[in-house]
């Protein structure tokens, strides 16, 4: 396969799971139990998210288009899933079941994964590539960071 046609496979994968999240989530960041959190200091807007989420994805399917061209293993393939999983699932766990504990269990794992992404897959043909996970590592970071505090305070 291509890395076009890779690339546009990733691109429908990756937006199919946001939009799948978005609608999991059942309304959530308007809702009345969040809006009446008491939420981090440094709670971005929202209209962040939306930007935020759609570089991440852009940048996450070029990296995966390139990864997969290289290598294209059960494991990894088991690793994208796993990836697409937590990420689709934490809007049902946190926005709409209120399980603030186990979203933050949750984004945690996927946080944890993406940096194993990041570490485990640079190998020299596509070791520039690599750093198209930085936005989703740093988002991934703020988000598990917002999670938490929502956690302890509330």
């Amino acid at each position: 396969m291509s890395f076009i046609k890779r690339l546009v496979l990733f691109l429908i994968i990756n937006f199919g799971g946001l939009a799948i999240g978005g609608w999991l989530m059942n309304n959530g960041p308007q809702s009345e139990w969040y809006t009446n959190l008491n939420q981090a200091p440094w709670t971005p807007p929202g209209w962040v998210f939306g930007v935020a989420w759609t570089t991440i994805m852009i940048c996450f399917s070029v990296y995966l288009a390139k990864l997969f061209s290289h290598q294209n293993s059960k494991f990894l393939r088991i690793l994208f899933a796993v990836q697409v999983i937590l990420n689709v699932s934490w809007n049902y766990i946190f926005f709409n079941q209120h399980w603030v504990r186990l979203g933050l269990l949750n984004i945690s794992l996927l946080t944890l994964l993406i940096f194993y992404f990041f570490f485990k897959f640079r190998m020299d043909d596509i070791k520039t590539y690599s750093y198209l996970l930085l936005p989703y590592m740093i988002w991934l970071l703020i988000a598990t960071s917002l999670n938490a505090y929502i956690y302890v305070n509330n």
